[in-house]
């Protein structure tokens, strides 16, 4: 679990046949986004991942001693068995966190332009909500339905309702002609919208442009899509620009890169 990048903060307690969940070291304080189920017999094997990044990783144990071909049979059945404890966890929390979703959405008001992160940020409230303190986004996948939310403090911090779908899932701003913008998060998806008046599609990270971008071409096969990256230069490897690359090529799309003072792009 280490070496795939999926430490754990703390060193689960496993059960037999059963999926735990745990914290990997990086995510916020207070997630589970890491899963493992492990079965010890005959010879131990295990799958593990993020509900976060939608990895998954199989391991066995190795052994000098040679498997019988029964044994091997029982440990192909183990991790298929292993694998469906793992849907089945994963699509009752995804139903729950939906359901909750929408619960809490139902219950928000509307948020206003005076929100402290849309002031800081310079831009409205294009349909967002408020719930105590925080911004409410919706996320949806292509056909409209709602799975979960992003909740953004008047300090900046952001966080996801625990649990719920974030791949290919976005928020829509404006509605598309022949053109759509697709950015990291809500502030830079605002601030396209309100300089360009072009549709923008929200993914929240860089990992999401491509899952997003993939289900926006499949519901608009012919509208130009442009993703907007965001120009990490000064971190190594350049994640969002690097991201944004992919997801244009994978749909045919274009690519935008902010220029920075000086002619740098990354």
């Amino acid at each position: 679990m280490c070496a795939a990048g999926l430490e754990p903060v703390k060193l689960p307690e496993l059960y037999d046949g059963q999926l735990v969940r745990f914290r990997v070291a990086g995510d916020k304080s207070g997630s589970r986004n890491g899963w493992v189920v492990l079965h010890r017999h005959p010879e131990p094997v295990g799958i593990f991942g993020s509900w976060k990044t939608g990895e998954s990783h199989a391991w066995r144990m190795t052994s000098d001693r040679p498997m019988s071909p029964e044994d091997r049979a029982r440990q192909r059945a183990q991790i298929l068995q292993a694998q469906k404890v793992r849907a089945e966890a994963e699509s009752q929390m995804r139903a729950d966190s939906k359901a909750r979703a929408e619960r809490l959405w139902n219950v928000a008001r509307p948020a206003s332009n005076d929100h402290p992160y849309l002031k800081a940020k310079q831009v409205p409230a294009y349909g967002l909500r408020l719930l105590r303190e925080s911004l409410v986004i919706p996320l949806r996948s292509a056909d409209g339905e709602l799975h979960t939310l992003q909740f953004i403090g008047p300090d900046g911090e952001k966080r996801f309702l625990t649990g719920g779908r974030v791949v290919g899932c976005y928020f829509a701003i404006g509605r598309p002609s022949d053109s759509l913008l697709l950015a990291e998060g809500y502030a830079t998806a605002a601030t396209l919208f309100a300089a360009t008046g072009m549709a923008t599609a929200a993914c929240f990270n860089c990992g999401n442009l491509e899952p997003v971008a993939r289900a926006l071409r499949a519901k608009f096969p012919r509208l130009r899509l442009v993703v907007v990256a965001d120009n990490d230069a000064f971190t190594e490897g350049n994640p969002g620009l690097t991201k944004a690359r992919a997801a244009a090529r994978a749909v045919g799309g274009f690519l935008a890169v902010p220029q920075f003072k000086g002619g740098h792009r990354g």
